[in-house]
């Protein structure tokens, strides 16, 4: 599923996988597997990882050497050089190889605009999401939802500070859903149509789990099925609820 010159996106759980031979530490391992990934997809493959930090949302500033709460190896890859991190104050990525600083310069204010985000220009790449010990979910879909504009999300507005070389006040939209417990995000059916139609390639490595899926077969598989389950990627669907797009703004 990965090939020379690929754009991955990768979201991890190494813990998981158990104990690896020869492996002493936590440097070490992140290393062993970043340079298997690069390996694998070449000098002119990248590397992305999740350093979101959802600065302004919490009233923080967002400052590019915060670390990120995004796991093990996404803070290793930060700090790896040379690296790239987006100046985005809620979903920011870092980013290693041949179209690293392209996919991570001059983003929007909108962290899911359609033409110039991050995941824009993930799809227009066609990258692949490559997801160590999780399901074939992953923040691409939230990007996808708002390209098929479903209706229970929205477009939210926050303003803070950005530190980058002086501090300056900035805006930042996200994709946010509307408050109820219903309307929260559930990948699970997603992963489970993925895997049945192939689309989410997957191999066992420890006590673990590899899986692949590409961007385009994502958005082929969203768009096919929510006219059908408009639900599907929310909790509503598991619960069997069936909520009143009518009352959402009440719910903001």
């Amino acid at each position: 599923p990965l090939e020379r010159g690929d754009v991955v996106f990768c979201h991890s759980n190494l813990g998981f996988f158990g104990r690896a031979e020869g492996v002493t530490g936590s440097h070490d391992l992140c290393e062993m597997f970043f340079d298997a990934i690069m390996e694998r997809i070449g000098p002119n493959g990248t590397l992305c990882v999740p350093t979101f930090t959802y600065s302004f949302p919490r009233g923080e500033i967002y400052d590019p050497e915060r670390p990120t709460e995004m796991g093990l190896f996404s803070e290793w890859v930060r700090h790896r050089a040379p690296s790239w991190r987006s100046p985005d104050p809620c979903y920011s990525v870092s980013a290693s190889g041949d179209e690293a600083q392209w996919l991570t310069e001059c983003v929007p204010e909108n962290s899911f605009d359609s033409q110039a985000s991050f995941l824009a220009r993930f799809s227009e790449l066609d990258g692949k999401v490559l997801n160590l010990n999780f399901d074939a979910g992953s923040t691409f879909i939230h990007w996808v939802e708002r390209q098929l504009d479903v209706p229970y999300r929205f477009d939210k507005m926050f303003t803070g500070i950005v530190r980058l070389y002086s501090d300056r006040k900035a805006r930042s939209t996200i994709w946010v859903r509307y408050l109820d417990d219903a309307l929260e995000a559930r990948f699970e059916a997603f992963d489970a149509l993925a895997r049945e139609r192939g689309m989410f390639h997957t191999a066992r490595l420890g006590r673990g789990e590899m899986g692949v899926i590409s961007a385009a077969d994502t958005y082929k598989l969203i768009e096919e099925t929510l006219p059908k389950r408009p639900w599907f990627l929310t909790k509503a669907e598991a619960l069997g609820v069936e909520p009143d797009p009518a009352k959402f703004s009440e719910l903001r």
